[in-house]
């Protein structure tokens, strides 16, 4: 392939509303592939922290001393 300053460079302008429209495409992609990234970590960690919750122990809760009567003189 012959290295021509077409294959590099577009011939033809692009107007303002051309490049608006390609940086929203653009920028709708990568908010689109975050938001499934951010879904599937968030499916994830819920998992795992459910899992968690399923091995660990319940606490047991010891009994409150009850606190003597005072004498009143």
């Amino acid at each position: 392939m012959t290295a021509t300053k077409d294959a590099f460079f577009n011939p033809s302008k692009m107007t303002p509303q051309q490049k608006s429209v390609v940086t929203d495409d653009a920028a709708k992609k990568i908010i689109a592939a975050e938001a499934i990234a951010r879904g599937k970590k968030t499916e994830k960690l819920k998992q795992l922290r459910l899992q968690q919750a399923a091995l660990a122990t319940p606490d047991i809760v010891p009994e409150p001393k009850k606190k003597k009567a005072k004498r009143s003189i």
